[in-house]
């Protein structure tokens, strides 16, 4: 969903979370997500790299970021675009 139009008094679905849409819903339900509640206290960079585990492939760096949105978001941040979190996981995770 697009963050400006998120609301924390409407998250019933993993798509009414910021950024996350049907392939990076599906994605969160292939790591046990399976409700916006259960993201909360989540390590993107372990979700990244179960997802990795999961798929058999490396998944491209933006999902990470994406990832990173949503905990982000769930431990009380502000809804911002996933490509906001892109220099923070350049400088916590270079190798990636």
């Amino acid at each position: 969903m697009n963050p400006a139009k998120v609301s924390r008094d409407n998250l019933s679905r993993l798509t009414d979370l910021p950024n996350i849409g049907k392939a990076s819903a599906e994605d969160l339900r292939l790591l046990g997500i399976f409700k916006p509640e259960d993201v909360t206290g989540q390590d993107p960079l372990v979700l990244y790299q179960r997802l990795c585990q999961l798929t058999a492939s490396r998944q491209d760096p933006c999902v990470l970021d994406v990832l990173m949105s949503v905990t982000d978001f769930m431990a009380g941040g502000e809804p911002q675009p996933w490509w906001a979190f892109t220099a923070q996981r350049k400088r916590l995770y270079p190798a990636l």
